[in-house]
């Protein structure tokens, strides 16, 4: 008896041995093997719970794929560069940002270099919005297009009121027809569920348009003296990505290496590097070929939504929003510089978005986005006002060699772009308190 169970112990053990492991199931944070994990988890630590650990993970992943993710890290980032610019290590910050590399400062290397990647992004967003998406057609264009457009004319004139007597300061007109998407929905999503999904589509329908605008306001004002030499280069290697795109080339390696070559030459030709991002952008093929899983322009959208939210646009705030606030006084806030950019942005805005979207309402050019108010559209309008990533950009550019006009701009980018985000997210709260308010059911009084 004896004998006969310990062979039999023996012949489960050898099965047991024989038998392969179990698969290991795929988690978020890698392979985990099951069984072992469960015989670690009650033997061996049975204080640790992977919950404890992979909980606060979670939280960060679910918060890098948010939308708005981006406007809070960016702001941090904002917030950052003008504490230290206005402490012990401000002298450090403003050398580290001049120093040469490669024959060019580290700020050229981030303003010229790295910002063609975010409007490669830009490009890639526009492209696909046009073909597939959001204004893949005329009547979803309308209304965010004629409030683009208001919200461009406004500002600029606006501006151009408070500083028509300085040539000088009247070179930056543009500044505050910008609207910074990553900031206004980073906003927008501290009100959650309180505004309607159309109100989102509209403002990021709206900033792409404005983004639009932007990229063709750089490229006819704001370029310098031209190469006709580099300028040809740039546009035969344009044609050739196009010939790869009409060729049916999907594989994305080409389009990068011959992206690569438009940046320089367009570095060289005198028109802003960053528009060498958008023209590659536009050769990109949308469609799949074959046994693609994934389109080349969905492909490169995707892959760069990580790195620029997170670090480009980051980067470049923490680079450029460092203003010393060493000597400022009361009459240098109402510069008239810095009166132009922060009542563009505040007021401009809101007037010309909301005032240009009524009016294609009311002559029956466009709807009112669905489940929404009147009220909730003047609110998101004023989110509009909050521009920063392109202002700012549009603010260097035009006042290059002039460090004090760059710190005006900064200070009415600054000052309105923050009075805008809080306008508009106490209206729309409001707004949707008031209407929770009336939806909710009277209380029961009879017991």
């Amino acid at each position: 008896m004896i004998g006969d169970d310990l062979r039999a112990r023996g012949s489960s053990i050898a099965k047991l041995c024989r038998t392969p492991p179990a698969s290991p199931s795929p988690s978020a944070f890698g392979y985990v093997d099951p069984a072992r994990s469960s015989h670690i988890s009650k033997r061996r630590f049975p204080a640790v719970k992977a919950p404890i650990i992979r909980k606060p993970l979670i939280i960060v992943s679910d918060f890098m794929r948010g939308e708005a993710a981006g406007g809070f890290v960016l702001m941090a980032a904002a917030a950052l560069a003008l504490v230290v610019a206005n402490s012990p290590l401000s002298e450090l910050y403003f050398e580290s940002l001049h120093a040469k590399l490669g024959g060019m400062s580290v700020l050229h290397w981030i303003n010229d270099g790295l910002m063609v990647i975010f409007f490669l992004l830009v490009g890639l967003e526009i492209k696909r919005e046009m073909l597939v998406g959001q204004l893949s057609s005329w009547p979803r264009r309308a209304l965010p297009g004629i409030g683009a457009l208001g919200g461009m004319i406004v500002p600029a004139l606006i501006y151009v009121s408070f500083n028509r007597d300085d040539p000088a300061a009247l070179r930056g007109w543009a500044i505050p027809t910008a609207t910074d998407i990553a900031f206004a929905l980073g906003v927008l999503s501290m009100l959650g569920k309180r505004v309607p999904i159309s109100i989102k589509v509209f403002l990021t329908a709206l900033a792409i348009i404005d983004d639009l605008g932007a990229v063709v306001i750089i490229a006819l004002f704001y370029t310098n003296e031209l190469s006709v030499l580099y300028l040809s280069l740039a546009a035969a290697v344009i044609a050739l990505l196009v010939v790869l795109n009409r060729s049916g080339v999907r594989s994305l390696w080409p389009y990068m290496v011959l992206g690569s070559v438009l940046w320089f030459l367009v570095l060289r030709s005198g028109v802003h590097a960053t528009i060498a991002g958008v023209a590659l952008a536009l050769t990109v093929p949308l469609r799949m070929k074959g046994d693609m899983r994934e389109a080349p322009l969905t492909l490169l959208e995707n892959s760069l939504q990580r790195v620029v939210p997170f670090l480009i646009i980051p980067l470049f705030g923490f680079a450029n929003a460092g203003l010393s606030l060493a000597g400022m006084t009361a009459a240098r806030l109402v510069e008239p510089l810095t009166l132009g950019v922060a009542l563009g942005l505040l007021c401009g805005k809101v007037i010309g978005v909301f005032g240009f979207s009524s009016i294609a309402i009311r002559f029956g050019l466009a709807r009112l986005p669905q489940e929404a108010s009147w009220i909730q559209l003047a609110g998101v309008s004023l989110l509009c006002g909050v521009g920063f990533t392109m202002s700012l950009f549009i603010g260097l550019l035009a006042f290059a060699h002039h460090p004090v006009l760059q710190s005006e701009v900064k200070v009415g980018i600054l000052g309105g772009s923050l009075l805008a985000g809080i306008a508009g997210y106490i209206v729309l709260r409001m707004v949707s308190s008031a209407t929770a308010t009336a939806t909710d059911p009277e209380p029961d009084r009879s017991s």
